[in-house]
C-alpha cells in the first residue's frame, strides 16, 4: 500500500480507489420507457435516457429529467388532458344537443297533430310516448340557432300513424334532415272491475278506468264512463277485460212479464193503469201489453224503464 491507494502484487501497479476506477469506465446510456399500463398523469415521460455509472445504478438521468418534479410534470399532462378532454366534450355537447333539438321539435309537431285530434273526439287523459328514426348524419349537424322547421313529406291518413317527415335548420347555410316518426296514445278506457253476468245492466259500481294504448284496442273501447252505464252485457265479461261495443247492448227498459205502468192522453187529459208486458221492449219500440183491470191486449209503446204508453 502507498500512499495512494493499494499495491497490485501480480503486477506491482497501484490499484486505482473506487472512485477513480468508475471514471476511467466507459459512458452507458439506457434507453428506457415507461409501463404503458401506469396513467398518463404520473408525471413520467413516455421515453426517457439516462447514464448508467460504474456500479450500474443512473447517476444522470437525462432527455428529459426522470427525477424532475413529478408535480410539475403532473399538472402539464393533467392541463393537457383537461384541455382534451374539454374539446371532446364540447363536441360531444354539441351534437347531442342538436339531436337533443330536433327530437324535441318532432315531439311538439306530433303532440300539436293529435292535440287537434283529441279536441275532435272527444279524448280524455291523454298521454303520449314517442318514437323516432333520425339518421346516422343527424349527429354531425350542429344545433340551429332558429327554430326547425318540419313539414310532412307521406300520406299517413291519421296523426296515429307513422308520420314521414323533412326537418329544416333555417341557419346559413342551415342543413336538412328526413325520419320517420309516430306517437303512441294512451287513454283511460272503461274496463271491468268484476264479473258482469249476461244480460246484466252496468252501473257505476261494475266499472273502472284503466290506461291502454289505444293503438291495439282493435276492437274498440270507451273512454268515458257514462258511456257504457246503463249499458247491459251481451255476453259474459270478465274481471279486467277492456270493455268494446261488441260487448253491449242496450238495456232493456222493459222486460217480459214485468209490471208496467200504462200511461194514457188524450187531449190534455192523462190517466194510468197497471199492466205486464207481454215481450221484451227498448225505448221507443212497440210492445204487448195487458191491462191488468180489463184484462184486454193493447200496443204501447216503451218509453222508459217499466213505462209505456198506449197508442190508440
Amino acid at each position: 500500500m502507498n500512499a495512494q491507494g493499494f499495491i497490485n502484487p501480480y503486477t506491482h501497479s497501484p490499484i486505482p480507489s473506487p472512485h477513480e476506477w468508475a471514471e476511467r469506465q466507459p459512458t452507458v446510456w439506457r434507453v428506457d420507457s415507461r409501463n404503458h399500463a401506469e396513467p398518463v398523469n404520473t408525471g413520467r415521460p413516455l421515453f426517457y435516457m439516462e447514464k448508467i455509472n460504474a456500479y450500474g445504478t443512473p447517476s444522470e438521468p437525462l432527455l428529459p429529467h426522470r427525477r424532475a418534479d413529478h408535480s410539475a410534470s403532473g399538472k402539464t399532462a393533467s392541463a393537457w388532458m383537461t384541455m382534451l378532454l374539454l374539446v371532446m366534450t364540447a363536441s360531444t355537447q354539441a351534437q347531442a344537443d342538436a339531436t337533443a333539438q330536433v327530437q324535441k321539435a318532432v315531439e311538439q309537431h306530433l303532440s300539436a297533430m293529435l292535440t287537434q285530434q283529441a279536441e275532435r273526439q272527444g279524448w280524455q287523459g291523454m298521454q303520449l310516448r314517442y318514437e323516432m328514426d333520425l339518421p346516422a348524419g343527424s349527429r354531425s349537424h350542429p344545433p340551429c340557432a332558429a327554430p326547425l322547421r318540419i313539414r310532412s313529406t307521406g300520406s299517413a291518413a291519421s296523426a296515429m300513424e307513422r308520420q314521414q317527415l323533412e326537418i329544416r335548420c333555417p341557419d346559413a347555410p342551415g342543413w336538412s334532415l328526413k325520419t320517420t316518426a309516430q306517437a303512441h296514445v294512451f287513454l283511460p278506457a272503461v274496463h271491468a272491475e268484476g264479473i258482469i253476468e249476461r244480460g246484466q245492466t252496468i252501473g257505476a259500481s261494475d266499472i273502472e278506468l284503466q290506461r291502454i294504448n289505444i293503438a291495439k284496442a282493435r276492437r274498440g273501447y270507451y273512454n268515458h264512463l257514462d258511456e257504457v252505464i246503463g249499458m247491459a252485457a251481451k255476453r259474459r265479461i270478465r274481471a279486467g277485460q277492456t270493455i268494446t261495443p261488441a260487448l253491449l247492448e242496450q238495456a232493456l227498459a222493459v222486460k217480459r212479464g214485468q209490471p208496467v205502468k200504462i200511461v194514457a192522453s188524450h187531449d190534455g187529459i192523462e190517466a194510468s193503469t197497471s199492466g205486464e208486458a207481454l215481450s221484451d221492449g227498448l225505448p221507443d219500440e212497440i210492445i204487448r201489453v195487458r191491462n191488468a183491470r180489463s184484462g184486454k191486449v193493447i200496443d204501447a209503446k216503451v218509453v222508459e224503464e217499466g213505462v209505456v204508453t198506449s197508442t190508440f
